[in-house]
């Protein structure tokens, strides 16, 4: 591939163009990532629960609440002991399946079993507790689901469970509006106020788009000069 000097002159507009492309793009983005960031500093940082009530109380906003989430009504299934605020019940076939081999010029047909899920139920709180208030389940994210036991009915059927605990402690970031909290609010599991305001602080994404964006101009430009630019001569 030989490259001209014509070509080389409008390698170095294109790449001009993109990066002044990106620069604006960027600080969007930079933008973007500083307000998040001061939001989160911003919030208020609730320990208590008369001060968690009172914010409810007086439309406060945007709150980092640590505290404990409670199951008020647990649930479980028969076949596993302990209480949780979720549990699901995942029934699973031990099947026969079959896979066609390719070896050079020869095709086999090979037959394996494999334990295949074939359907789910589950259950949860009706309510909850957090930090001595009353929820609904769906005002606060439940934590991720962890595996606690394989129950086998025969030798071809058995049940997987998977269950969150019954009480947590961590952190809500949530607005504190009208009596009460967001709906869905994100429970970070096991983590202090600090802890969460650190995760949730937003530095990567600039970076990110850096490296992608410096890719696409390598990329661009690369093509570029891979094409025909005969109309350069002109």
């Amino acid at each position: 591939m030989e490259i001209t000097k014509r070509e080389i002159v409008s390698s170095i507009t294109i790449i001009a163009v993109m990066l002044l492309v990106g620069f604006l793009i960027g600080s969007k983005i930079s933008d973007s990532e500083l307000d998040n960031n001061e939001k989160n500093n911003k919030a208020l940082k609730i320990e208590s629960a008369d001060l968690f009530q009172y914010g409810m109380n007086t439309n406060v906003g945007n709150a980092f609440v640590y505290g404990d989430l409670e199951a008020i009504d647990t649930v479980s299934y028969p076949e596993v002991n302990g209480e949780f605020l979720y549990i699901e019940k995942v029934k699973e076939r031990y099947t026969l399946h079959t896979r066609v081999v390719r070896s050079g010029k020869t095709t086999t047909v090979q037959t394996y079993w494999k334990w295949d899920k074939v359907g789910s139920e589950s259950k949860h709180s009706k309510n909850i507790k957090f930090l001595g208030v009353e929820f609904d389940y769906n005002k606060i994210k439940r934590p991720k689901s962890n595996y606690i036991d394989t129950v086998k009915e025969s030798s071809h059927i058995r049940y997987k469970f998977y269950a969150c605990k019954a009480k947590y402690r961590g952190t809500i970031f949530t607005e504190l509006k009208n009596g009460t909290i967001s709906d869905k609010s994100d429970f970070y599991r096991d983590m202090t106020i600090n802890e969460t305001v650190k995760h949730l602080e937003v530095r990567s994404g600039t970076i990110i788009f850096w490296i992608f964006w410096i890719g696409l101009i390598v990329g661009a430009v690369y093509g570029f000069y891979y094409l025909d630019n005969n109309w350069l001569n002109r």
